[in-house]
């Protein structure tokens, strides 16, 4: 008899498995075949769809309706928001000398690709880009961040907590700063999307990027969040969709489904302090039962189902495969492709060595994750490790395929 194997999903900051109230929506939604925007019966249930979801979303995230925009994803929402703010004051008419110098854009140096990559296309354009440093804990340098915000800064954006370390940035105080100099602030708080309550009112930030499969829905729909009041240049021109500032027809399938899933808001407060107990339980028992192994950032407040570990001596490229093979997902800090190793930029920018990042591995939680799963992991992970630590020649090499 074939035994089939026993999968264990621990990559929930890549991406989420559609929750069961979404998977039993979709039928619905693909009946809804119609056009929003078209005013006969074709295009009303799809209309009303948008409009439920939308009010969800806002809820969700204390915010008005009127403030959300539906996108494809966090990135698009993230170009949106720097490309846009550059344009704006690069080109708009009605602009005074001292609005037209606001070309300076500020981030941190742990961004996801989707803000770095666009801070060096705005620097392509001829906007001034300063990246914030933070320390090995993943604490930003607020100190920095003072000393170089001015009355020429345009937008700062910061992501409220990081994908690879789980790492919490101080939003709230830094949008404050930010809006004490005239700037406007931005967070791309993708990862903390059904993690950890949002309050968008609270954090009074202008602008914030979300994404759907982060959250138990499905891939292809994100949310923009533009504060009332600030103007958003759209990235896609087109129809009159998103109240002009997204154009083309709207993902009714993807939308309906980021609704459901953000009506589960109510439970998140609870999930995530279980998931905190579930993440501490695996930490503990893999920093007493192995040995040299430290947790990223682990001093810091954190993601709650967030845990980045560097394992001495075993190459994380190699023990992701390893878990793998035996039915475990997870991610690494480091991509090895063709043999030629690449450690996380995150990880190198908060001053751990290449050998440590390329050393590194990330577990991350989720709502349906059980301790009995958790405990099966550690016990896998402990004997991956004493086999590859086995393996080691001491000849530094940290890439093998």
């Amino acid at each position: 008899m074939i035994q089939t194997k026993v999968l264990h999903y621990f990559d929930h900051n890549a991406t989420t498995p559609a929750c069961k109230e979404v998977l039993e929506s979709l039928p619905e939604f693909a009946q809804a075949w119609g056009n929003p925007s078209s005013i006969h019966w074709g295009g009303r249930q799809p209309k009303n769809i948008l409009r439920d979801a939308r009010k969800a979303v806002a809820e969700m995230v204390n915010a008005s309706p009127l403030e959300i925009i539906f996108t494809s994803g966090g990135s698009e929402a993230n170009n949106t928001v720097l490309k846009g703010l550059l344009e704006y004051y690069q080109t708009a008419q009605f602009l005074t000398p001292e609005q037209r110098k606001r070309t300076h854009f500020m981030s941190s140096e742990v961004e996801h690709p989707s803000i770095m990559k666009t801070m060096q296309h705005l620097k392509d354009l001829g906007a001034r880009v300063d990246f914030i440093p933070v320390n090995r804990q993943g604490q930003i340098d607020l100190k920095f961040y003072e000393e170089h915000l001015s009355e020429e800064t345009a937008l700062v954006s910061v992501m409220f907590a990081n994908n690879e370390t789980g790492t919490l940035f101080p939003i709230k105080e830094m949008a404050e700063m930010a809006h004490k100099k005239g700037a406007l602030f931005h967070t791309d708080a993708v990862q903390a999307f059904g993690k950890v309550p949002v309050n968008l009112k609270e954090l009074n930030v202008d602008f914030a990027s979300f994404s759907g499969h982060k959250f138990y829905s499905v891939k292809g729909t994100g949310v923009l969040y533009a504060k009332k009041g600030n103007n958003v240049t759209p990235l896609i021109h087109g129809g009159a969709q998103e109240r002009h500032r997204r154009g083309g027809t709207e993902n009714t399938l993807g939308i309906g489904a980021l609704g459901v899933v953000a009506k589960r808001a109510p439970m998140i407060a609870e999930k995530a302090k279980a998931l905190a107990v579930l993440r501490d339980h695996m930490e503990a028992r893999i920093l007493s039962e192995i040995s040299e192994v430290t947790v990223t950032a682990g001093e810091t407040p954190r993601l709650p189902n967030t845990s980045s570990l560097v394992l001495k001596g075993a190459d994380g490229e190699t023990m992701l495969m390893s878990l793998d093979i035996k039915g475990y997902a997870v991610s690494t800090g480091a991509a090895c492709s063709s043999g030629n190793p690449e450690p996380s930029p995150v990880l190198l920018a908060m001053g751990l060595t290449r050998d440590e990042a390329q050393n590194s591995l990330r577990v991350s939680l989720g709502w349906d994750s059980t301790l009995e799963q958790v405990d099966s992991f550690v016990d896998t992970l402990k004997t991956v490790v004493d086999r590859l630590r086995s393996l080691n020649d001491d000849k530094g090499e940290t890439c093998h395929v």
